[in-house]
């Protein structure tokens, strides 16, 4: 009678007595009945029973005590019905023995009723040591210690270790709360003092439960006491495991017998994060008998077993431990042999009692080792000291030691604790890292923009179609650099500018791949370098219309306009950002970083920095932010000149775009220097792209879809009849626009007109503009 399955579904909603839902296959317990299963087979192949064949019942508890309850009637039961009655004297079940439960409180559930027909209940792993009791539970017998050694023998642990300051989380089932009252009288004995203990309810379907299962969590991860001892089933030890993990907590896990050997918890995702595991579990040894019977494990022909199909398709292999189980199997078939070798009657086999009274007495020799129940009915052998060791990505099970039961004595082989609170470290050889609680290095991966991610590869496919963009620009341009709308966009600067985000689209490639400090200086400088000279053009296009708008007198119009030199002024904005550049380079050039990641990652951040002070970095962005705000301020005074003959509203936007772009830049690069090269790449893309659809698309529009016959000349037509030609003006076109505002109660006249080139003049700066241009 052992669970198949770990419980019951929805056991609190049912209201009548049918079925029981069970879920979740238990593979650990289910091997536990092939190996009753194999031994049972073995003693009737050898003959050891002579005459006797024994035969079996199967029955799967679920890990509930009502579910073992009913299947115990159902056992017992004559001509399939248990009736109740006043003396059971004459009572011949088939049944003469039942071979479980696996926990402790489906046990102490089924002695209590198994008292009552005098069957003998034996156990092989019910350890709670209210068992030990035989004036309530006379029926019950185990071939395992009793939990009041197992306590014995983990505070004896401790102390080996001078482990005096633990935790303790415990279940609240009978098996918990009396292995956790055990452990009090045996720690302070043993010098062993509690920092806390927390106890947990053993049904996780509980809607309290996992966030009990945080609660306690965050007391482990608050105390300073690095050793726990968990007394709990092992569904609520993987439940808590998986909450240690998420929040990369480790510490040394002393582990009851309930769970110091499971499968499935050795086999738990990220198992190895969470520290040291070691525990006590029942004295085993290997069967290579049982390994093959698994092996060739099969239904019987023309039947169906649902419960070894599922065992098929989760079989795992190293499953040839000799389990008690086996030794319980063995012990009732000593017993049953010396009652056949008695001069009495083979009547009495029906006789469950008899067959107690034997089992009681009985001595016998297995594998080297002698087995017999003491007074309290159970096996007091020992216990194997179990290390969870690390292998691969999971964990295998390690004998270390012993405890001897009979002289309360542990012997642990020599060994090397790996754990938080060494005093002496030992230092990762060749660059390797090793994270808190590891026993091993490994390289540290590293983290940069890899050309085959999808995020860089996105951002050069921007930069590339940026400059495939421009080139095709280039061509619009210089096809129609003839018309109206290239002559008011200059072909000649728009060319420089065009130059100039070529540089910065290029610049945007030096961010990929590896870092080296080439490429870290490479890029700074090419961005630098190429915006400056695109900022530094539409500068000076912005001035152009801010003189046609000068709101000063006569004398500080002809000195602004003398000023006025696009080369000169392009050529002494680029060669300032060319010497800050040079002086960046010089006294704190950018470099590869070389600060140590933090302590508790495995990830190497490959990435530059722009100086040990960032102050070139500083100064160069500094520079180039000036520059626009310049542009924007001309730009945003000649605002009320025509849009047809300027590009004021073109400047304003894209110099306000790039201002933007980088003033969110700013606060990410600082906050994170880690997404500083894939967010400076992307501010450069923005930035380039908002020039590109401020200044060109709009002209490559007017170029190829306006007609031939520029509206804007016969605006000029008309605005003529108004204003007249001004005869003064001979380098200006013969059309004017005529503007009339009002200020201080008079009426003052400005008239604008395009000179030969497409520039913007007033008429009244136009004579004086056009002989210094001569003159020039």
């Amino acid at each position: 009678m052992l669970p198949c399955h770990q419980k019951v579904k929805r056991i609190n909603e049912r209201i009548k007595p049918d079925n029981f839902l069970c879920s979740d296959f238990d593979l650990q317990s289910f091997l536990k009945s092939l190996a009753t299963i194999h031994e049972i087979e073995e003693i009737n192949a050898a003959g050891f029973l002579p005459g006797v064949h024994l035969g079996y019942l199967m029955c799967d508890t679920c890990s509930d005590a009502s579910k073992a309850l009913r299947d115990v009637g159902h056992m017992l039961a004559v001509n399939n019905s248990l009736n109740v009655q006043c003396n059971y004297t004459d009572l011949r079940p088939t049944v003469k023995i039942i071979l479980g439960a696996l926990y402790s409180e489906v046990s102490i559930a089924l002695a209590r009723l198994l008292n009552v027909y005098m069957v003998p209940l034996l156990s092989s792993t019910s350890s709670s040591p209210e068992l030990s009791d035989k004036l309530r539970y006379p029926v019950f017998l185990r071939t395992v210690p009793s939990d009041y050694h197992q306590t014995k023998a983990v505070a004896k642990l401790m102390h080996h270790y001078n482990w005096n300051w633990v935790g303790v989380v415990y279940g609240d089932d009978e098996y918990g709360k009396a292995a956790f009252q055990s452990f009090l009288e045996d720690a302070t004995a043993n010098a062993v003092c509690m920092a806390y203990h927390e106890m947990l309810s053993h049904d996780l379907n509980d809607s309290h439960s996992r966030e009990r299962i945080k609660h306690i969590a965050l007391q482990i991860r608050s105390s300073s006491a690095k050793v726990v001892l968990l007394i709990l089933k092992a569904e609520l030890v993987e439940a808590l495991f998986e909450e240690m993990i998420r929040t990369n907590t480790s510490r040394i896990w002393i582990a009851s017998d309930v769970w110091s050997r499971s499968w499935s918890l050795a086999q738990m995702h990220d198992i190895n994060r969470v520290g040291d595991i070691l525990g006590f579990t029942f004295v085993a040894s290997k069967s290579e008998k049982f390994d093959r019977y698994l092996q060739n494990l099969t239904v019987t022909p023309g039947g169906y077993n649902f419960f070894i199909e599922e065992y098929k398709n989760l079989r795992f292999n190293s499953c040839n431990i000799k389990d008690p189980h086996e030794v319980a199997v063995w012990a009732v078939a000593n017993a049953l042999k010396k009652l056949l070798n008695c001069p009495v009657n083979i009547e009495i086999l029906p006789y469950a009692l008899q067959l107690l009274k034997q089992l009681k007495e009985v001595s016998f020799t297995l594998d080297n080792q002698n087995f017999q129940f003491d007074k309290n009915g159970d096996f007091v052998n020992g216990y194997d000291l179990i290390f969870w060791e690390k292998y691969e990505h999971h964990r295998r099970f390690r004998s270390i030691g012993k405890y001897h039961a009979h002289y309360e004595r542990i012997d642990v082989e020599s060994f090397t604790w790996f754990s938080s609170d060494l005093d002496n470290c030992k230092k990762c050889p060749n660059g390797t890292w090793s994270l808190k609680g590891w026993d091993h290095c490994e390289p540290r991966w590293e983290s940069f923009m890899q050309w085959s991610d999808p995020h860089p590869i996105a951002l050069l496919a921007a930069s590339a179609f940026g400059i495939l963009l421009l080139l095709v620009m280039l061509i619009i341009f210089l096809v129609y650099r003839d018309s109206p709308p290239m002559k008011r966009a200059e072909v000649r600067l728009s060319c420089v500018i065009m130059a100039g985000l070529a540089v910065s689209f290029a610049s945007v490639i030096c961010f990929m791949g590896r870092p080296t400090v080439h490429l870290c200086r490479a890029r700074q400088v090419m961005y630098a370098m190429g915006f400056t000279l695109c900022v530094s053009c539409i500068l000076v296009k912005a001035y152009r219309t801010f003189l046609a708008f000068l709101p000063f007198g006569q004398i500080t119009n002809r000195h602004l306009h003398k000023l006025y030199r696009p080369s000169v002024i392009v050529t002494v904005i680029t060669s300032l950002q060319g010497i800050i550049c040079l002086l960046w380079l010089i006294l704190d050039s950018p470099h590869i970083d070389d600060t140590e990641p933090p302590p508790q990652t495995m990830k190497h951040i490959i990435q530059c920095t722009e100086g040990d002070r960032n102050i070139g970095f500083t100064i160069m962005l500094s520079y180039i932010a000036l520059l626009a705000l310049i542009g924007f301020l001309l730009a945003f005074k000649g605002r009320k000149v025509p849009q047809k003959f300027s590009e004021t509203g073109y400047i304003i936007f894209s110099m306000l775009m790039y201002l933007f772009v980088w003033v969110c830049f700013i606060p990410v690069y600082i906050t994170n220097k880690e997404k500083g090269s894939p967010v400076q790449a992307s501010a450069i893309l923005v930035s380039s792209y908002g020039i590109i659809f401020c200044h060109f698309l709009p002209k490559c529009y007017e170029a190829l879809c306006r007609p031939k016959d520029d509206p804007l000349e016969r605006i000029l037509r008309r605005w003529q009849v108004i204003s007249g030609p001004n005869p003064d003006s001979e380098t200006c076109s013969e059309t004017y626009i005529h503007n009339t505002t009002s200020q201080n109660s008079s009426r003052t006249t400005d008239q604008y007109c395009l000179d030969s080139e497409g520039l913007v003049c007033r008429d009244g700066d136009a004579r004086d503009y056009s002989v210094k241009k001569e003159h020039s």
